[in-house]
C-alpha cells in the first residue's frame, strides 16, 4: 500500500482518516508479534526516521561531497555538514530508506548502518527509543522489510507535509499510543486542554510584550515528558506573533518520553540541543540557566528516597545559594522540590523576571505543620510574594489519577495590582464529560471553560455565581499573610495529690510551675491576631492556670483551599426527614405484609 500525505487533503478529518488508515495498516502487521502497548515503540521511531529521511533528501549529495572534501583537508566536517544540510542534523550515509529496499537480505544490517550515520543528537533519539531492540525483534519476526517498505513509500517531505502539519500528525500518534498504554500515560503525557489553560495563564499578562516584532523568550520544562507543554506554548506564541521566537529547554527522566520529545521538536524544525536526559532534581542538566517562562506537571506524590542523598547534600552545603534553601518536604512526596527547582530557574526580577505554572496535587497546600519543611517552603514563597494564583481543577482530569489537582502560577514580576496578594480560583465545576474515558480521565475542559478560567484570572477580582439560588464563590483574593499563623504551645501546671501546683526545683525555670506534658496543647493563631490578646480571649476563660511557652512558638503557613470555598448547606427540616422515613417504613411494612400473606 502506498500513501502520499499532502498539504491538500481538503480537511483535517480527511487527513486524520488517511493517517489513521496508514498507522493501523502498520499495526495490522505488528499484531500478534507485538502487544498493542508496544506498537508505538515501532511506529513512532519509524515515523521520525522517515521524516528525517525526506527532509535530508534534497541536500544528500551536497552533504556527502562536503564530507569527503573536509576529511581530505583534515578538518572536522560536522559544522560544515550542518550548514550544508541547512538543518540541525545531518546523515553521512549514501543510503536512504528507498535504497534499503534494494537489498532485502541485508535490511537489518543496512538499516543499522544508516542510523549510525546520523549526527549525534539524532542517534541519541533512536538509542533512547531502544530502536535497535525493535529492529532485532522485527527481523526475528520476519517483519522488518515489510514495515520499512511501508514507511519508505509514504511521502513526508516538507513540500508535502509542513512542519506544523508534521507536528500535528506526530502528536496524534503520541496520543494514540498513550491511550493504548494507559498504565504509563499519565506519568509522561499531560492532557492537551490542561496545557492550553496553563499556557493561557502564563502568557495573558504579557500579551503586549509578546506581540512586538522579533521578540525572543525562553521556556523551560523540568519534567518535559513527551514535550507537550513546550509544543503548545510554542504554538500559542506563534499564533500571537508569527515573528516571535520561543527558545525551548527541557529535561526528562524517562528514556522513551525523552526520545519522543526530541523527535517531536526535530520534525518541526526546532533545535533539540537544549533537551537534556536525566533526573532534574538530582542532576540538573541546565545548571546555572534561568528562563523567562516555565511549565511543569511533575509526578504527584512520588517519594524521593532514591535521590535523598544528593538532595540533602545540596541543601546542607549550598543553602539559599542552591535550590533547596527554604526547606525540604517529607521523603514520601517530592512535589515541592519541583516548585523550589523552578523558583531557582527564574530570571531575576532586575533582569526582567519570570513566571511559571506548575500542576500539583492538594498535599503541597496544607501538609506539614509550623516548622515543617512543607510549611517553610510555603512560608518562603508567600513571604517573598511569589504566588500569583492557585486554580483548582476538576477531579478525573488526568490519565493515571482521579485526585484533585491545582495549577500554581508563580512570578517574581507581579503586576502592581497583584502585589502582596494571592488569587484562589475554584474551577472544579468547569468541565464536560468525555465521550470515552481514558484510564482515570473522565472529564475534560472545553474551549469555553479554558476561556472562562483565563478571564477569571485576567480580571483579578472576587466573583460569585448563583447555584440553586445561593451565591457560590469561584474567585477570591487574599493578602499573603492571610495564610500564615503562629503555632503557640499552651502549658498547664503539674499538680500534686492535694491539687497544689508543683514548682520546678532546678534549671532556668526553678520556682516556676512545672508543666504537665499530658495537658500540653497547641493553638494556631492567625498572623493578623495579637498572640496575647488571642490567648486571653480563647484560652484563659477555659484554662485560667495556662501559660504560653514562648520558646516553642513557630510561624507556619498553609493554604486551606476548600475551606475558603465552602458553602454551608443547612440540613433539611426535621418534618421533611420524618416524612421521608415514615414513607420508607411504610413501604417496608407493606413488603413484609406481602411476604406473610
Amino acid at each position: 500500500m502506498r500513501m502520499i500525505l499532502t498539504t491538500k487533503l481538503g480537511s483535517m478529518a480527511t487527513q486524520n482518516a488517511n493517517l489513521s488508515s496508514f498507522i493501523w495498516s502498520v499495526a495490522d502487521l505488528l499484531r500478534g508479534d507485538f502487544k498493542q502497548s508496544e506498537y508505538g515503540k515501532v511506529i513512532l521511531p519509524f515515523t521520525v526516521l522517515r521524516r528525517l529521511d525526506c527532509v535530508l533528501a534534497s541536500s544528500k549529495f551536497a552533504v556527502l561531497a562536503e564530507k569527503e572534501a573536509r576529511e581530505k583537508a583534515g578538518l572536522n566536517p560536522e559544522p560544515f555538514l550542518l550548514r550544508m544540510s541547512e538543518q540541525f542534523f545531518y546523515n553521512t550515509s549514501p543510503l536512504d530508506l528507498k535504497k534499503l529496499m534494494g537489498d532485502q537480505d541485508h535490511i537489518a544490517e543496512n538499516l543499522r548502518a544508516y542510523l549510525q550515520a546520523f549526527s549525534p543528537a539524532v542517534r541519541d533519539i533512536f538509542e533512547s527509543f531502544e530502536f535497535h531492540t525493535q529492529i532485532d525483534k522485527l527481523a526475528k519476526s520476519g517483519l522488518l522489510y515489510m514495515v520499512t517498505e511501508k514507511f519508505a513509500n509514504i511521502d513526508m517531505h516538507p513540500d508535502a507535509v509542513s512542519n506544523a502539519e508534521m507536528g500535528a500528525i506526530f502528536e496524534e500518534l503520541i496520543r494514540k499510543f498513550a491511550e493504548l498504554s494507559n498504565e504509563t500515560a499519565g506519568e509522561h503525557f499531560t492532557p492537551r486542554e490542561v496545557i492550553r489553560l496553563m499556557v493561557n495563564l502564563l502568557f495573558i499578562e504579557d500579551d503586549a510584550a509578546l506581540t512586538k516584532p522579533g521578540v525572543v523568550r525562553s521556556l523551560y520544562d523540568p519534567t518535559a515528558g513527551t514535550g507537550g507543554m513546550l509544543s503548545v506554548a510554542d504554538e500559542h506564541l506563534t499564533s500571537l506573533n508569527p515573528d516571535a521566537r520561543l527558545v525551548m529547554y527541557g529535561q526528562e527522566l524517562n528514556p522513551e518520553s525523552y526520545a519522543i520529545c526530541k523527535a517531536d521538536m526535530l520534525i518541526k524544525g526546532q533545535d533539540i540541543a537544549n533537551i537534556i536526559f536525566g533526573n532534574t532534581l538530582s542532576n540538573d542538566g541546565l545548571n546555572g540557566k534561568v528562563f523567562d517562562y516555565a511549565l511543569s506537571n511533575p509526578p504527584f506524590g512520588v517519594e524521593w528516597k532514591k535521590i535523598e542523598k544528593e538532595i540533602r547534600k545540596e541543601a546542607e552545603q549550598m543553602g539559599f545559594n542552591g535550590r533547596f534553601g527554604p526547606g525540604l518536604p517529607r521523603v514520601s512526596d517530592g512535589s515541592l522540590l519541583f516548585l523550589l527547582h523552578l523558583i531557582a530557574k527564574m530570571r531575576p526580577a532586575v533582569d526582567g523576571g519570570s513566571r511559571f505554572g506548575i500542576v500539583l496535587n492538594g498535599s503541597p497546600l496544607f501538609t506539614g505543620g509550623a516548622g515543617s519543611g512543607e510549611s517553610e517552603i510555603r512560608r518562603y514563597v508567600l513571604e517573598n510574594d511569589l504566588v500569583e494564583a492557585i486554580i483548582a481543577l476538576p477531579t478525573d482530569m488526568f490519565y493515571n489519577t482521579g485526585i484533585s489537582t491545582y495549577i500554581w502560577i508563580v512570578s517574581n514580576r507581579k503586576p502592581q495590582a497583584r502585589k502582596g496578594k494571592v488569587q484562589l480560583i475554584d474551577a472544579s465545576s468547569f468541565w464536560q464529560k468525555m465521550r470515552k474515558s481514558l484510564g482515570s480521565k473522565r472529564k475534560e475542559l472545553s474551549a469555553e471553560h479554558i476561556d472562562d478560567i483565563t478571564r477569571l484570572f485576567g480580571n483579578f477580582e472576587e466573583l460569585t455565581r448563583q447555584v440553586d439560588g445561593s451565591p457560590v464563590p469561584i474567585s477570591r483574593i487574599f493578602a499573603n499573610e492571610a495564610f500564615g499563623y503562629h503555632t503557640i504551645t499552651v502549658e498547664r501546671p503539674e499538680r500534686d495529690d492535694n491539687g497544689q501546683i508543683v514548682l520546678s526545683t532546678k534549671g532556668k525555670n526553678k520556682g516556676k510551675p512545672m508543666p504537665n506534658s499530658s495537658l500540653r496543647d497547641t493553638e494556631n493563631v492567625p498572623l493578623s491576631d495579637d498572640i496575647t490578646a488571642y490567648f486571653k480571649r480563647e484560652v484563659l476563660p477555659h484554662a485560667p492556670d495556662a501559660w504560653i511557652d514562648t520558646e516553642k512558638t513557630k510561624v507556619g503557613y498553609e493554604i486551606p483551599f476548600n475551606r475558603h470555598f465552602y458553602v454551608f448547606k443547612p440540613p433539611r427540616p426535621l418534618a421533611e426527614i420524618d416524612a421521608e422515613l415514615k414513607g420508607v417504613t411504610d413501604r417496608i411494612l407493606s413488603m413484609i405484609g406481602g411476604l406473610t400473606a
